[in-house]
């Protein structure tokens, strides 16, 4: 199930004592909040590993994160028996709340933002209002310590506790006890605020947030649980123990274990999915460790055909949808990513069945995010928001691909082998249209504008063919001449040079001239076989370390 620790954030920094161990963890669109044992809150961007800021306010360890529903407050709940409401950007305290009398080791932000509540080991919850920092109602109902409080992320009158007196209550805005009591010492929404789980030490219940319940139980083996979450999709339950985290999925009302982080070597504070594949947790080890998820080794094995590589665990194909900010990367078992071109930020993971690629291409067509892969003698498209596979084009027999390309618009794709150039419907899979090359093409050579395409051979020589017209049984138009000026806008052409055979680096030349523009160099030399893009502006490329580079050529490459 896992793959990981994907890297740790050690407590080496100047501006926090590598004494202090992280204990609380907030996450909002890749941006990460700890709190420290000490007292500091750091906001931290684990995709450029940089330490944004560093809050120090409390005088004692930080129990307690949470993020506003847009991403501009956090707040925080301390052994000093203050809440704080924070600016996440400028790390200024907007209200602090004074009232407990025991440590806060709970709150939670309402989805309008106009509410913090706080637990506290004084055996209370207070709401407090954010305009005027004061405290609205105290809400007794429990015997023992509050453990947990959260706000229904998609309700901001609903509010859930629970306590190590076992018991999980719902509260409504006004203070009042509302709705059935259940078990628990410990209670979380997911996302979509249509379920929550509450559990003990041995067993979390997953219930239905109206009725109250049962839709799945979860067992945990170590009888020590000590928190749960579900991931952001709703399909995994995250909880841990002392040492360890376990993963279910939840898919259906008998939940499957599938798999266990270890690596932690003492008592893990906290736990948070930061997406559907990446989880992140601190220990008392003062380690924040980055854990991806989905990489199961019980997924069926894909049969090696006879003369095909090993597939490695690296990136398999990157693309750069038309007129979108993002890059794609695909790993050979079938993850997909979305990254921010101009932050480097994982904006999404999707789960395909694309198991063993040999080439992946991404194009947004409708709004909708469609992955095509091309394996063996067969090419598919899959929908990433339906997640239905709904073309399958049987090539025929199995064939070397060379580049796989979606036209702009994303009607057809085009398949470029070591003889030929096909292009089908991606709506009907019927075949358009086909051309046999009159040599050996370069890998990732394929090149589109509309209707047409270009294709580099061994050499530099460039051909292309008008494929607008083209049909099952009629042939595509040769253009005219072979100058790469007949390409528009493309005087400067991109050589993927990461065919087995290559010694070179993936490079750009200027192709009336020959001059080299520019080059890959040092560690990043050489991408994956076929795993690198340029798209006039922006290079993208994928390793098999898994990292996926992203380089802006804007004042790089010389006007036309």
């Amino acid at each position: 199930m896992v793959k990981g620790p994907r890297y740790e954030w050690g407590m080496c920094s100047r501006t926090v004592s590598p004494k202090s161990v992280p204990w609380a963890l907030a996450c909002w669109q890749g941006v990460v909040v700890v709190g420290f044992e000490s007292g500091d809150i750091a906001t931290l961007r684990p995709a450029t590993q940089i330490r944004m800021s560093v809050h120090s306010r409390h005088r004692s360890g930080v129990r307690s994160l949470a993020i506003s529903s847009d991403g501009v407050f956090v707040a925080s709940g301390s052994e000093d028996t203050t809440a704080k409401f924070w600016d996440i950007q400028t790390g200024g305290v907007i209200r602090t709340f004074y009232g407990h009398t025991g440590e806060v080791s709970s709150v939670s932000v309402s989805l309008d933002r106009t509410t913090v509540a706080s637990g506290s080991a004084d055996k209370t919850i207070r709401l407090w209002d954010v305009r005027t920092g004061e405290c609205r109602h105290v809400l007794h109902g429990h015997s023992k310590a509050v453990n947990t409080v959260s706000f229904s992320p998609t309700n901001s009158r609903l509010l859930m506790s629970a306590s190590y007196d076992e018991t999980v209550r719902r509260w409504d805005i006004d203070g009042r006890s509302v709705g059935p009591i259940c078990k628990g010492v410990y209670v979380a929404f997911s996302s979509d605020g249509g379920r929550f789980v509450s559990h003990n030490s041995e067993v979390a219940m997953v219930r239905d947030s109206v009725s109250g319940a049962i839709v799945a139980e979860l067992q945990e083996p170590e009888a020590d649980l000590r928190q749960c979450h579900f991931s952001p999709d709703g399909k995994l339950m995250a909880g841990c123990t002392c040492h360890n985290i376990y993963i279910w999925d939840i898919t259906n009302s008998d939940p499957r274990p599938v798999g266990t982080f270890t690596g932690h070597t003492w008592y893990i504070a906290s736990l948070v999915f930061s997406s559907s594949l990446i989880l992140i947790s601190s220990s008392f080890d003062g380690s924040i460790r980055f854990w991806e998820v989905g990489i199961l080794p019980t997924d069926p094995v894909v049969t090696k055909p006879e003369g095909m590589p090993r597939y490695p665990i690296q990136i398999q194909s990157v693309s750069l949808p038309t007129n979108e900010a993002i890059a794609v990367s695909c790993h050979p078992r079938g993850v997909v990513r979305t990254w921010d071109i101009s932050t480097g930020i994982c904006k999404a993971s999707f789960r395909t069945p694309a198991q063993g690629i040999g080439w992946g291409e991404a194009e947004v067509i409708d709004g909708r995010l469609i992955f095509v892969w091309c394996l063996l003698d067969k090419i598919h498209l899959y929908d990433t928001e339906t997640e239905e596979l709904f073309q399958t084009v049987d090539v025929g027999t199995w064939f070397a691909a060379m580049g796989l390309r979606i036209s702009r618009g994303g009607s057809n794709f085009f398949l470029l082998d070591d003889t030929s150039i096909r292009v089908w419907s991606i709506r009907t899979g019927e075949l358009m249209g086909k051309v046999e090359l009159a040599g050996k093409p370069l890998f990732n050579s394929l090149v589109l504008d509309g209707s047409r395409a270009w294709v580099r051979y061994e050499g530099s020589r460039i051909q292309g063919w008008d494929f607008g017209s083209a049909s099952s049984s009629t042939s595509p138009v040769p253009l005219p001449g072979s100058s790469p000026s007949l390409m528009p806008g493309r005087r400067l052409d991109f050589i993927d040079c990461t065919g087995e055979w290559h010694t070179e680096p993936s490079r750009i030349e200027d192709t009336v001239t020959g001059e080299e523009v520019f080059r890959l160099s040092g560690k990043y030399k050489k991408p994956s076989v076929g795993a690198a893009r340029w798209d006039g502006r922006y290079l993208v490329a994928g390793y098999e370390s898994g990292e996926v580079v992203i380089l802006d050529l804007k004042n790089m490459i010389p006007k036309q």
